[in-house]
């Protein structure tokens, strides 16, 4: 399975050459999350299979935690994201 459309996702700093001294560009960065919600059973169960696709870690998801309704949980995915 090819991961490509992970590949365009992120941009690579840029350098900017100024009075012949080579300066690293930072883009601004922002927090996206990822929720997933559902029951214990189904949120464990995208998690591993977001972790087989390659999309996160299952450490970097938050512990589930309890929803308003009855018999369902979430759990949370932070990302930084560049922004220009």
């Amino acid at each position: 399975m090819t991961k490509s459309f992970l590949a365009n996702t992120f941009q690579t700093p840029t350098l900017s050459v100024s009075s012949g001294v080579a300066t690293e560009t930072k883009p601004s960065r922002e927090p996206v999350k990822v929720v997933i919600f559902g029951s214990k059973t189904g949120v464990n169960n995208t998690i591993f299979t977001l972790y087989k696709l390659g999309f996160a870690q299952v450490n970097e998801w938050s512990p589930l935690l309890p929803t308003a309704n009855p018999g369902e949980v979430m759990s949370i995915l932070t990302r930084h994201i560049s922004i220009s």
